[in-house]
């Protein structure tokens, strides 16, 4: 018996549409079986005689909300609860993080696209890393030699799928575009602890579009520095040619030098023997014999190794592309037309007698320079926005550079005059050096764009004292918001500080709203669910 909620078979797709009866039956089941969740409403039988060949079912599955979802959850502990899911659910397990964009996708469509093999890359989730990686070949392994949807050979009878159009320059990361690097200015003050940049993009040239809440992704070089020490580890000549280019220029901007893949490893298991090559073996199946497997980037396994010399054309081949690097935008359209901004923090840390350098911040802290030219291109948001209603009022949870977004979302509000409240809770280390955008913020409350500005500072005294501690402290008035509609926001540390936010808001809602507190989760989850607490979280 139909379920009242749900159409028909015979519904879902119109007799007077332009198919055969089968090309029907075959669509009928597949929109059946996206609506009820499950694989297919057709039998495999049916399936299989419609199809040949083709699996149904798998890639169809849908997302349910489970809890492996949560990216600071470790990757054994996900992919346990995942267990028992359809491949590409088990996929979606491996990601570093959900929905991102850095790989192009969002996590749902990047495990579909592997699952359905039109996406050969396994390697294009940057917050997973190695891990993921690892995860992701086991995963695909299953998959075997049986035809996937959409490598099968449909019969005549089946509906032919259009050709995905090309996507515009700047909208994707395959096509980027070109901007122009403007300026940067620091915005801790002398004696912080952190080294935190206001950097600034032309987009006239690539008449880029963008919207508050999208992410900006660059395509970054390696540190000079270190490409020259590994050409010397290398013991190759800078100017040995690959496919058309020099090596130098290849480990400048086209492979990345952190960390090292277990393809290196595994070179290094050809081409040496006895001792090192059962490390390099180990190494390249993610095992740790030295202790220090985390700690590996590319120089640091060459050195590894000392005297193994190989190949410079088969060293790049076992390296992992350089990939672009995502931001949260910190301006608006509306205000900075033709302009973006980002907040980045310069990553700088020492391993050993080595100082490690992040990839893209310290190029935009430093090798960039004012005219310069880059790829770029925008990652539109994946659910993470104003509200369509200006009257809704908006909390937003910012600390450190998670401020970004927030300071677009401010800039938006006050260029279309939005009547709804804005209440922000930002903060750092220390109030006197690391105040991001101090003058903005308070210029903001004076002519009431704010109506509230809460700040929180971990450094400032002997108990450390975080956003999370300020929100429990106004609860009551939070709650008053949040009854009355308001939309809540996080943007910033994915580890603990977003999981220590939702802990507090639940807090809040069993509290001041007479929930106990599965009630108060179930909260927080339904406003999930109904956009009105948005995460953009790293």
């Amino acid at each position: 018996m139909n379920s009242p909620l749900r159409p028909t078979l015979s519904s879902i797709v119109p007799e007077s549409a332009p198919f055969t009866a089968e090309q029907r039956v075959w669509l009928n089941g597949f929109f059946a079986g996206l609506l009820d969740g499950d694989a297919t409403a057709l039998s495999p039988q049916e399936a299989s005689a419609l199809m040949p060949g083709v699996q149904v079912g798998g890639a169809a599955d849908e997302d349910d909300g489970a809890p492996w979802h949560d990216q600071t959850m470790p990757l054994p502990e996900r992919m346990k609860l995942a267990e028992g899911r359809p491949l590409p659910r088990r996929m979606m397990a491996a990601m570093g993080q959900q929905d991102c964009g850095q790989c192009g996708y969002d996590c749902k469509d990047y495990a579909n696209a592997l699952f359905t093999k039109s996406e050969q890359r396994l390697n294009l989730c940057v917050p997973g890393g190695k891990e993921t990686a690892r995860m992701l070949k086991a995963l695909h392994a299953e998959i075997g030699s049986a035809p996937s949807p959409a490598s099968a050979k449909a019969p005549d009878t089946a509906p032919a799928l259009a050709e995905k159009p090309t996507a515009p320059a700047g909208t994707s990361r395959d096509n980027p575009a070109v901007a122009t690097f403007v300026s940067r200015a620091r915005l801790n003050k002398p004696g912080s602890a952190k080294e935190t940049w206001h950097i600034e993009f032309d987009l006239a040239e690539s008449s880029l579009d963008y919207a508050v809440g999208d992410s900006f992704g660059l395509f970054p070089v390696n540190d000079p520095g270190l490409v020259e020490s590994v050409l010397k580890a290398l013991d190759a000549p800078a100017d040995f040619p690959i496919g058309g280019r020099t090596l130098r220029e290849v480990l400048t901007d086209g492979v990345a030098l952190s960390p090292a893949p277990d393809m290196l490893f595994q070179l290094y298991s050809y081409i040496t023997g006895g001792e090192r090559r059962k490390k390099a073996k180990a190494l390249g199946a993610g095992e740790d014999p030295d202790g220090d497997a985390a700690s590996l980037d590319v120089l640091a396994a060459i050195e590894k190794f000392p005297g193994v010399r190989p190949d410079p054309e088969a060293f790049i081949e076992a390296l992992d592309p350089l990939q672009p690097r995502l931001y949260s935008i910190s301006s608006s359209p509306k205000v900075h037309k033709g302009r973006v901004s980002l907040t980045v923090d310069a990553v700088r840390y020492d391993i050993g007698k080595r100082q490690r350098l992040g990839v893209a911040s310290t190029f935009l802290a430093g090798r960039v320079e004012p005219g310069d030219k880059m790829r770029v291109y925008v990652q539109k948001a994946h659910g993470f926005g104003l509200p369509a209603d200006p009257n809704v009022p908006i909390i937003m949870v910012g600390p450190g550079t998670g401020i970004a977004p927030f300071r677009a979302f401010l800039h938006e509000r006050m260029a279309t005059k939005a009547p709804g409240r804005n209440w922000l809770f930002f903060g750092h280390q220390k109030r006197d050096f690391d105040f991001f955008y101090e003058d903005e913020l308070t210029g903001m409350k004076e002519t009431g764009v704010l109506m509230r500005l809460s700040l929180a500072w971990s450094r400032d005294n002997d108990e450390k004292f975080y956003v999370q501690d300020r929100m429990l402290q106004v609860g009551r008035e939070l709650w008053a918001w949040i009854a009355e509609g308001a939309h809540v926001y996080v943007c910033g540390d994915a580890q603990r500080m977003a999981k220590d936010v939702e802990r507090a808001l639940i807090d809040i809602t069993a509290a001041h709203g007479a929930r106990s507190t599965n009630e108060a989760v179930a909260f927080v989850n339904e406003m999930k669910k109904n956009g009105r607490y948005q995460t953009d979280v790293y």
